[in-house]
């Protein structure tokens, strides 16, 4: 068969075949390569017969019956008198040319039929020119309250205490909804659901049995045990909660009853009978295990109010709660089963080759379908923006740069054999701008990595604000970027949760684990240039003074000063560098190797605040905000 078909098919379905690697080389995608790609999207394509049937297939799925603009934006596209007849009920007689200024989910009704139009403002939820607000970012687990893990009881204290500190917002990384049966599987970016929440975080009397590290298959089994205690009694708050419960929220319960029943690895898993969520087994199941359904809605009931809680305790800050988005979900899980229509379910999501990762990565989750959402009008988008706004004065969206493509591999392909895939960037940045002015919720995008020319500039014009990271902010003689220097429209920080904290990046704790995995010594030498480079920076930014310190302390008080010196919107010092901890709570690239996501904070909040050290900090802090 001709390649040129091949090719065809993968330009209309968004594939690029030619793309710059991270050394700002060309690249061009095989025709095998691309072959495997499109099949991973169900784009048949092994003659040229498949080519053209799927390529007819790929128009009739994306023809335009939703269109998202700009308040303004002149109406196009059909012929003679129509009607607009807008989300309030209201009706407007329009032509052809005419501007639409009201913002918002409307329908044209013209001779041709009918289109959706979303009106976008041309800016989401934003911060006063010349704010400069602080807060600090905290694992939600970490916290010590009442059991092994942190609850959204133990965030409700933290946010308080830090609110009382004088911070403006508190970043949390997902709280979405994992696969609760399944306490192994406890990475907050490997959802089974993004649009629910974790039942694990709901607050329960459970024991906490002391320790650095959770054992979270011993605290989920504790935490879920005390859950179906209090279920076990009656309570009229949650028979209504149940009796509003929406379809999407009885699905997912339903599939949270049947992995718990079978106790498989995913959906796929379950016999073939129950692979169909509307199937005659599933609703036999649905109707004999009623009870069960019931719990898992309690779940949800009691995760919910409590976060609505520490959104509430929250609400002294400017900002308030910073919820996250993880990139993906995990084929395996509820979303999967329930709406698998709206994914890429052939398709993993990860990044191509770079220096770091010579073999590029596949991050074993999967997002949604281009296809599928522009033929759903975006609504599985917006559901999930609402869900994340929900109780958050602020979304932080990981992985930005996939608003406008993704690097997507064919599941059990490598890597290397993947491709990267446009998405409806226009579109989503525009719904975003929406959503984030309604709920008045500032957008953060995690814009790391290899960021496509003009993406940041686009999310800026969006008011999204990007974020810069201390360590990746590096001129090109390897010195760190002024803090003059810092861009207004981000968000600066000393650290992140897959970086060392501050201690630990100028004591090398970071280096070690590299080194100890990879069986060779840690380059010390480097990391002594790099931390003479950022006592320099700090020095003449005029946040530290003296000789180079042996210790960290002084270099996390400066650390801290500098990202507060910067005229960021917005400067976050991660809870850990706020106590000069020297551990990460994730370390990429591992699985058991490094103790990910499990590692506690010292003490309960209140006792934390009230360390000297973290005033002086937080004073030190305030005060560069202020300048």
């Amino acid at each position: 068969m001709s390649d040129d078909a091949v090719r065809q098919l993968a330009e209309a379905a968004g594939v690029l075949i030619d793309w710059e690697d991270a050394d700002g080389q060309p690249q061009r995608v095989s025709v095998e390569s691309l072959r495997a790609v499109l099949s991973g999207l169900g784009l048949d394509c092994d003659s040229a017969g498949q080519c053209a049937d799927s390529l007819a297939r790929l128009r009739a799925d994306t023809a335009e019956t939703c269109r998202v603009v700009d308040a303004g934006t002149p109406l196009t596209g059909f012929e003679g008198p129509a009607r607009l007849i807008l989300e309030s009920g209201s009706v407007i007689d329009v032509r052809p040319g005419s501007p639409v200024q009201a913002i918002g989910y409307h329908r044209l009704e013209h001779r041709g039929g009918e289109i959706e139009l979303i009106v976008a403002p041309p800016r989401g939820a934003a911060l006063d020119a010349g704010e400069r607000l602080w807060g600090t970012a905290v694992q939600l687990y970490s916290l010590r309250g009442d059991g092994a893990i942190g609850d959204f009881a133990a965030l409700a204290d933290f946010a308080g205490e830090a609110a009382r500190a004088g911070a403006d917002a508190l970043m949390l990384s997902p709280v979405h909804a994992l696969f609760t049966a399944d306490p192994g599987r406890y990475s907050p970016y490997s959802p089974s659901s993004r649009r629910f929440l974790n039942p694990w975080y709901a607050p329960v009397d459970a024991p906490d049995p002391g320790g650095d590290l959770i054992d979270w298959p011993s605290a989920v089994d504790a935490r879920m045990a005390a859950l179906r205690r209090e279920f076990a009694k009656p309570d009229p708050a949650f028979d209504q909660y149940r009796a509003e419960a929406g379809d999407d929220l009885r699905r997912h319960a339903l599939f949270e009853a049947l992995f718990t029943h079978f106790g498989k690895r995913g959906w796929q898993d379950w016999p073939a009978t129950y692979h169909d969520p509307d199937g005659d087994a599933v609703t036999a199941f649905a109707r004999e295990h009623e009870a069960e359904i019931d719990f898992h809605l309690y779940a949800q009931w009691r995760a919910e109010t409590a976060l609505a809680r520490a959104a509430e305790a929250a609400g002294a800050m400017r900002i308030g709660l910073v919820t996250d988005i993880a990139v993906g979900i995990d084929v395996g899980g509820s979303h999967a089963w329930t709406a698998g229509d709206e994914l890429m379910l052939g398709i993993g999501i990860g990044a191509p080759p770079d220096a770091f990762q010579a073999a590029g990565q596949n991050w074993g989750i999967t997002s949604f379908s281009p296809v599928a959402l522009k033929a759903k009008h975006y609504r599985p988008f917006i559901d999930l923006l609402r869900s994340a706004m929900a109780h958050a004065g602020g979304i932080r969206i990981d992985h930005a740069l996939g608003l406008r493509r993704l690097w997507v591999v064919p599941n059990g392909a490598s890597p290397l054999d993947g491709a990267y895939l446009r998405q409806p960037e226009d579109a989503l940045l525009r719904l975003i701008a929406l959503e984030s002015a309604r709920a008045k919720a500032i957008v953060i995008g995690e814009d790391l990595g290899v960021v496509p020319p003009g993406l940041r500039e686009a999310l800026t014009d969006r008011g999204i604000l990007g974020m810069r990271v201390l360590p990746f902010e590096r001129t090109k003689d390897g010195g760190f970027v002024a803090a003059a220097d810092y861009d207004a429209d981000v968000v600066a920080m000393t650290s992140t949760h897959d970086l060392a904290p501050v201690a630990g990046w100028w004591r090398g704790t970071d280096l070690q684990w590299r080194a100890d995995l990879a069986g060779k010594e840690p380059d010390l030498e480097g990391r002594a240039t790099e931390r003479e480079a950022f006592w320099r920076a700090a020095t003449d930014g005029g946040v530290a003074d003296g000789a180079l310190p042996d210790t960290p302390d002084p270099a996390v008080d400066a650390a801290a000063a500098f990202v507060a010196a910067t005229p960021a919107a917005l400067a976050i010092v991660p809870v850990e560098d706020l106590l000069g901890l020297d551990q990460a709570p994730n370390l990429p690239g591992t699985v058991d190797e490094h103790p990910n996501w499990r590692r506690r904070l010292p003490a309960p909040a209140a006792d934390l605040f009230a360390r000297l050290d973290v005033a002086a900090r937080i004073d030190r802090i305030k005060k560069e905000r202020r300048r």
